[in-house]
C-alpha cells in the first residue's frame, strides 16, 4: 500500500510539505555523495531498511550460523552442519557517478546471525538502514547577512570531524598507438622535461602508486615519433649538421586535468604482449586510478530532504557558534526566511522531533501520512525536558549575549549532495581564443573566460565601471589591434636594451605603432 516512489517514502512528514519541495527533496536525496562516516536518520519513515536491502550492495546471510572470521576483506560463516561460506567484500571500487563503494562489515567472531541478516554494510548504509548524510544540530536564525538567500553558515568542527568528508575517484586512461611513423612509447625519458616533474614515474613512464599529483602532473610519461614535416627549421638544421635522430620524438604524456588533484591508488596496464585483447592500432592501455578525500568547504552545497537546500557561504570557527544553556554550540545556522514562502513546514517537525530522539536515545519512525501529530511531537519535547514550542534561548558565541528571541534548534539530517565547488569553480588568466570570433571560449573544460552578457554590461553601466567595461569589450575580447598594441606594450617594457636613441629601430622591430612614452607624449601636449 505504498503511495509514493522510494525515495519520497523516505522523507518524514511529507504530507506537511508543499509538492514542489517534496519533489526537490526526492530527487535530491538521489544526488547525495557517500561520506565516509554515514549515519542512519533520528528522525525516519521505517522505509530505510527496505530500500537498503532491495538496492543490492549489502552483503546478507545465505543461511543461519555462526561467524567464526570476519576483517576487512572477507567475513566467513560456519552453519549448522560445520560447512562454512565465504563472503569476499569489496573495497572502495569507483562508481559510475565517480565516488568510491565500500563494504564494511556489521558483525565480529563469536555472533550468530539468522538467514538473511546483514552481514556487512554498503558505504550508504549503516546496521543495514539507507544513510546518505547526517543527524547535525540546527538553528533557524539570520546571522549577519550571512545566509541570505538561502546560504549555510556551518561550523568548522563539521569540518574537523570529518562529518560531510567523502571519497572521490576518477580513472585516467592512457592509449599506446602504433602509428605510420613507428610505434608510441611509454618511457621515463622525456624531452625537455625537468627531473623535479619525473620525480613520481618508474622506468617505464608510469606514475607510481600512492604519489600526490596535482594538475599538469605526468600519469603517463608517453613520446610519439616526429615527422620531418613536423621539424621546426632549428631542429632541421640541428639534424643537418650534427645527424641527430634521437630527439625526433614529441612529449605526448598522459597528464592531470586542470584543477584536479588526489593520490595514486591503483594502475592497470593492458597489452598485447600479455594476451589482451585491444582494438586495432592499439599496442597498450594504462588505467591510472585516482582518489581524493574531500572535506566540506565554502561552495559546496547542502539539502535536507523537504527540499530544503542551500550553498554554505561561511564556515565559522567552532567557539564562534550559537550556543545553549548547556553551553551545546550548533552545527548549521539556517535562514528562517527559507521556510514561510516554501510551504516545506516537514523540516520544523522534524526538527523538533529530532531533538527529542537524540535527547531520548531513539529513533523515531514516522511513516508518510500517519506521522506523530503536532501533540505527540509536544509531549515527547515535554519528556526530553525541553520547551513545548521546540524554541530557546540561544547566546552568540563571539560575545556571549544572549540573542533577544527564543530560537528553533533541533536535530536535522543534512546531505552533502554532487554540485561541490571543487568541481565548479575556475579562473583564466590568459587562455585559447575562437578561430571565427576571435572572443576567449567559454566554459571549465575549454579553460574559457568569463562570459559577460547584455545585462552584465547593463551592471557595469550602472555601476559606472567605464574603464572595465572598455577592457572587458575590446582587450579582453575581440579588439585584436588593441590586443597586439598591449603586448607590445608589455615586451617594451621588459626590454632593457631600449634607449631614446635605438627607440624608432627598436620599435619598428617590436611592431609599435608610436612613441607611447609618458615624457614624449607630454612633450607633445
Amino acid at each position: 500500500n505504498q503511495p509514493f516512489s522510494v525515495a519520497t517514502s523516505l522523507i518524514p512528514f511529507v504530507e506537511n510539505d508543499d509538492a514542489n519541495r517534496a519533489l526537490m527533496g526526492s530527487n535530491m536525496q538521489k544526488q547525495a555523495v557517500p561520506l565516509i562516516t554515514p549515519e542512519a536518520p533520528l528522525v525516519a519513515t521505517g522505509v530505510e531498511s527496505v530500500a537498503a536491502r532491495d538496492s543490492g550492495r549489502l552483503v546478507l546471510a545465505e543461511e543461519a550460523g555462526e561467524i567464526i572470521y570476519a576483517d576487512a576483506q572477507k567475513i566467513v560463516v560456519k552453519n549448522q552442519s560445520g560447512k562454512t561460506k565465504e563472503y569476499i567484500l569489496v573495497n572502495f571500487s569507483r562508481t559510475n557517478g565517480f565516488t568510491t563503494f565500500h563494504q564494511r562489515p556489521a558483525v565480529s567472531p563469536g555472533e550468530h546471525v539468522k538467514k538473511g541478516s546483514v552481514l556487512a554494510d554498503a558505504s550508504t548504509s549503516v546496521g543495514g538502514q539507507l544513510a546518505i548524510g547526517q543527524n547535525v544540530r540546527v538553528a533557524f536564525l539570520p546571522w549577519f547577512g550571512a545566509n541570505f538567500e538561502d546560504a549555510i553558515v556551518i561550523s568548522e568542527r563539521l569540518a574537523k570531524d570529518a562529518r560531510f568528508t567523502s571519497i572521490h575517484m576518477e580513472e585516467f586512461v592512457c592509449v599506446v598507438r602504433d602509428t605510420k611513423l613507428g610505434p608510441e612509447v611509454t618511457t621515463h625519458d622525456i624531452p625537455n622535461v625537468s627531473e623535479f616533474k619525473l620525480r613520481n614515474l618508474d622506468e617505464d613512464g608510469v606514475v607510481r602508486i600512492g604519489a600526490e599529483v596535482r594538475s599538469g602532473d605526468i600519469l603517463v610519461g608517453k613520446v610519439t615519433p616526429k615527422g620531418e614535416t613536423q621539424l621546426t627549421p632549428e631542429e632541421r638544421l640541428l639534424h643537418a649538421i650534427f645527424g641527430e635522430k634521437a630527439k625526433d620524438v614529441k612529449d605526448t604524456s598522459l597528464r592531470m586535468e586542470g584543477g584536479k588533484r588526489g593520490r595514486v591508488v591503483g594502475v592497470k596496464i593492458f597489452s598485447r604482449e600479455n594476451g589482451d585483447q585491444l582494438e586495432s592500432g592499439v599496442i597498450s592501455r594504462v588505467h591510472v586510478e585516482v582518489a581524493q578525500l574531500r572535506t566540506i568547504s565554502v561552495g559546496d552545497k547542502l539539502a535536507g530532504r523537504h527540499g530544503n537546500k542551500g550553498v554554505i557561504s561561511r564556515v565559522l570557527p567552532e567557539e564562534d557558534m550559537p550556543f545553549d544553556d548547556n553551553g551545546n554550540p550548533v552545527d548549521i545556522i539556517l535562514t528562517p526566511l527559507g521556510v514561510p514562502s516554501r510551504m516545506n513546514l516537514g523540516q520544523i517537525l522534524e526538527l523538533h522531533l529530532g531533538l527529542a530522539a537524540e535527547t531520548l536515545g531513539y529513533q523515531a519512525i514516522v511513516p508518510s501520512f500517519s506521522s506523530a501529530t503536532e501533540e505527540e511531537i509536544r509531549e515527547e519535547l515535554k519528556k526530553a525536558g525541553v520547551a513545548e514550542s521546540g524554541k530557546r534561548i540561544l547566546f552568540d558565541g563571539r560575545t556571549g549575549e544572549a540573542f533577544a528571541q527564543p530560537v528553533s534548534v533541533g536535530m536535522m539530517y543534512m546531505l552533502k549532495l554532487h554540485h561541490m565547488v571543487e568541481d565548479k569553480i575556475h579562473m583564466r588568466s590568459i587562455g585559447p581564443y575562437s578561430l571565427t570570433t576571435q572572443q576567449p571560449l567559454g566554459g571549465k573544460a575549454q579553460n574559457g573566460g568569463q562570459r559577460v552578457g547584455e545585462m552584465e554590461v547593463w551592471a557595469f553601466l550602472g555601476y559606472g565601471a567605464a574603464h572595465s567595461l572598455r577592457e572587458i569589450l575590446t582587450i579582453k575580447s575581440d579588439d585584436i589591434l588593441d590586443v597586439l598594441k598591449s603586448h607590445t606594450r608589455r615586451r617594451l617594457s621588459t626590454c632593457l636594451f631600449v634607449t631614446y636613441v635605438d627607440w624608432e629601430s627598436t620599435s619598428n622591430l617590436l611592431g609599435a605603432t608610436q612613441d607611447e612614452r609618458p615624457e614624449t607624449k607630454e612633450s607633445q601636449l
